[in-house]
């Protein structure tokens, strides 16, 4: 059971003797809304950067040096309707070292990074908020270089149109960011540390008692409880978006967007892990058995489903004069899996891979974490490893035919390279 260390601030103590380390998540938590995304992608910069007891770069790495060499990081992300600002923390056990401190003096050091940033008379530190405002700009700028993840943005922000909040990047726009100042970016801090529902994960071989007294020295405050659906449902159109570019580049990029109702805990849950499975999440898929190796028409044919917003995305890497022919191969083998046309040997294949991956997420702490975070906020959805297994490998033909048939292809985004037409 969660500890409260105020109204809306949980402390999640996960014992485990599976890690020679201790993982610590510090979860800030807020709906998600187009107006904050960039303030809190910029602020996770700051607060990661130094703050005002140690105002460098040198000073913070320093006193992670004491900690063993403990690391540390910040950032944001989103799932569905949420949108998190991510503390992560990774530091060894107190068991293997003499002194015995170190989880005390990593609660000390979050402490002085969320409560005493580098904010002065109401501002932050004008030099670190330049360059960390620049940097940001130069990251949002490099995104067009890479073809591949713009492509893909550029598919979401087509396909989730009639959603401000959903349709830009969980690390905001250029646009945005040239709004902030040292000013707004310190008035927003106080809002989230004050406003945002705060999850604190602990993992590792660590006794809960000690661990609730380090953390209750944390200075948060009651704030309202309860946070947003974490689920995001979009109703399905009889219109296609399309939206084409031109570019000189060697490769084109064909993406399509589809709608699935379907979400995280349904019924038909495990059968579109399956679908996607056989349709293009693996490499002995459809797509890329039939598309990439058969007809040598693909460079690269994928599909991944986002089970938060019920979307399943296709990704391909093609010569633009193929558009046509590629769209025509795609939907055929949507409509084969429709009609049944799936071998066994596909199925095994796929369950055996789904099965892997969950296995390996079990040793993983990270996905250890995101699995207690989950459960812990929607536990009517949780799943013993057995049943989660149990469920999965039940999945039959009729189920993946079942769930082909309600996907629906809602947007297509097409980056047209000038050069592959030449």
């Amino acid at each position: 059971m969660p500890i409260a260390l105020a109204q809306g601030v949980n402390l999640h103590v996960v014992p485990t003797e599976k890690y020679k380390t201790v993982r610590i998540l510090v979860r800030f938590n807020t709906r998600l809304n187009k107006e904050t995304i960039t303030k809190r992608t910029l602020l996770s910069s700051l607060l990661e950067t130094n703050s005002l007891n140690y105002p460098s770069q040198v000073k913070l790495s320093e006193k992670l040096a004491e900690l063993y060499g403990a690391s540390f990081g910040i950032n944001v992300n989103k799932k569905g309707n949420l949108h998190w600002l991510n503390v992560s923390m990774n530091l060894v056990n107190d068991q293997y070292l003499e002194s015995g401190q170190v989880l005390a003096g990593a609660v000390d050091f979050i402490k002085e990074i969320l409560f005493y940033p580098n904010i002065i008379d109401g501002k932050f530190e004008a030099e670190t908020f330049q360059r960390e405002k620049e940097n940001l700009r130069a990251y949002y700028e490099s995104i067009s270089e890479d073809k591949q993840v713009y492509s893909s943005l550029a598919l979401q922000n087509l396909y989730f149109s009639r959603s401000e909040d959903q349709k830009i990047p969980s690390f905001g726009t250029i646009e945005d960011l040239e709004k902030e100042t040292t000013e707004s970016i310190a008035n927003y801090y106080k809002q989230m540390i004050q406003e945002d529902q705060v999850d604190i994960f602990v993992l590792g071989d660590v006794d809960e008692t000690t661990v609730a007294t380090l953390f209750k020295a944390l200075p948060f405050e009651d704030r309202g409880a309860g946070v947003a659906d974490i689920f995001y449902a979009q109703s399905s159109r009889n219109v296609i978006e399309e939206r084409s570019q031109q570019e000189p580049l060697a490769q084109s990029k064909l993406n399509l967007g589809y709608h699935t109702d379907v979400y995280y805990g349904d019924e038909n849950y495990f059968a579109l892990q399956i679908f996607n499975g056989v349709f293009g999440g693996f490499p002995h898929s459809k797509l890329f058995m039939n598309v990439r190796e058969k007809e040598n028409l693909a460079y690269y044919a994928s599909s991944s489903v986002d089970t938060f917003r019920g979307f399943l995305s296709v990704q391909t890497g093609i010569d633009g004069k193929n558009r046509n022919q590629v769209l025509h191969l795609i939907a055929t083998e949507l409509e084969n899996i429709r009609q049944g046309n799936v071998t066994d040997l596909e199925i095994h294949q796929t369950k055996a891979m789904l099965k892997n991956q969950y296995l390996l997420s079990l040793d993983n702490a990270g996905a250890v974490l995101e699995n207690k975070y989950l459960t812990d906020l929607i536990p009517h959805l949780l799943l013993e490893d057995e049943e989660w297994i149990r469920r999965m490998e039940a999945v039959t033909l009729a189920d993946i035919q079942r769930v082909a048939k309600r996907i629906q292809l809602q947007a297509i985004f097409f980056l047209e390279g000038e050069m592959s037409n030449a």
